[in-house]
């Protein structure tokens, strides 16, 4: 009789914790609608609310945004997920480019760790972060490494973030980061690396420079911004038509049409130097050039980013600025192992790293520009 003068709120939630206890809800395991549980107790929406508010602040349950109510992790699951020794790897790509390196050097950390990597790439698309990040949260994981997905245009999976957050998953962000998350990363300085390229050009004597950013990720961001910067503190004049950016939706047909376009142009008007949002771009210029009749660097200077296989994988060897690839994934997993044995107590700090220009045959001084 005495448990019946409980509130109802005290009698649902000892229910739903029996349940959670008993096994009949396991963890990451959605519950039931309000209007389910409301139905089934015979009390109010504002009740059961009121539950599930009190659950949540006490970690046994999380909420996703658009999805609903889920039970969430014991305290004592921490060990559940050393247990399975398992890391999460999601980047932008996987397949080509700088990425085998990224992925080597964590997958070597990873497994002198005793632990195993699962993959995910979300080709640059946010939904498809949202299903990577959907995807690796629906397996038993001791932590992630995630790289941003066009990192300019916002965080619409946030949501992901908060579930991993409120499951006590540690992860940290590599190549960039969302601004509003508060998680280790890292990155290499990219504002920094723009402005090298740019001044290296400059100090070359070149003084009509086109930079090819692509901009819907922080990186690309950044290096544009170091281009400008290296132009303002020279004092030398940037043609505004001289900046193109674009898109990775764009990044097959605009910059090579754009540059195509400014390199048709007479001599004296045409650039006499192009930075490059990436090597992928340099190299893809390479044929631009050639065919506008014009060769590198005799008639173009050419500046690519990442030094990456491809920046030696032609006649000409590309000016470049290094990124630390398979240090930077080696140093993600040492940074996420760092979070999981302190069981988040001791975050370490962000790392960026300094770029360096790798100086080769793509670039060298110009005598005479006529105007």
């Amino acid at each position: 009789m005495k448990e019946k003068a409980l509130p109802k709120y005290v009698q649902l939630k000892r229910e739903i914790l029996e349940w959670i206890e008993a096994g009949k809800l396991r963890p990451d395991e959605q519950m039931p609608s309000e209007n389910e549980i409301a139905e089934q107790f015979g009390i109010s929406r504002q009740t059961v609310r009121q539950t599930l508010g009190e659950l949540e602040q006490e970690d046994r349950l999380y909420r996703i945004q658009g999805k609903g109510t889920f039970v969430a992790q014991p305290k004592g699951e921490h060990q559940q997920h050393v247990e399975t020794r398992t890391i999460g790897l999601v980047t932008t790509y996987i397949s080509d480019y700088i990425f085998p390196h990224i992925v080597r050097g964590a997958e070597a950390a990873v497994r002198e760790k005793g632990y195993s990597l699962l993959l995910s790439s979300t080709d640059n698309d946010k939904n498809k972060e949202r299903e990577s990040l959907q995807m690796l949260t629906d397996q038993p994981l001791s932590g992630l490494i995630i790289e941003p997905t066009k990192s300019a245009e916002g965080n619409p999976n946030l949501a992901y973030f908060l579930a991993l957050n409120n499951r006590r998953i540690p992860y940290v962000m590599i190549n960039a980061k969302y601004p509003e998350i508060s998680s280790p990363s890292l990155v290499i300085d990219d504002e920094e690396g723009g402005y090298a390229a740019a001044e290296h050009l400059l100090q070359l004597g070149h003084r009509r420079i086109a930079g090819l950013f692509k901009t819907d990720d922080l990186q690309g961001v950044l290096r544009l911004k170091g281009f400008m910067r290296a132009h303002q503190q020279d004092n030398a004049e940037l043609h505004p038509e001289f900046v193109v950016t674009y898109r990775t939706e764009e990044k097959e047909d605009r910059p090579l049409a754009t540059a195509a376009e400014l390199l048709a142009r007479p001599e004296g008007k045409r650039p006499t130097a192009l930075v490059c949002y990436n090597d992928e771009l340099a190299l893809r210029l390479l044929d631009v050039i050639r065919k506008a009749g014009l060769s590198v660097p005799q008639d173009i200077s050419i500046v690519g980013f990442d030094d990456s296989w491809l920046a030696t994988a032609t006649e000409v060897k590309l000016t470049t600025l290094a990124h630390p690839k398979t240090e930077m994934g080696e140093d993600a997993a040492q940074m996420l192992f760092a979070l999981i044995e302190s069981g988040g107590s001791a975050v370490p700090d962000s790392k960026i790293y300094k770029p360096r220009l790798i100086v080769r045959e793509s670039t060298q001084k110009v005598y005479i520009q006529a105007e």
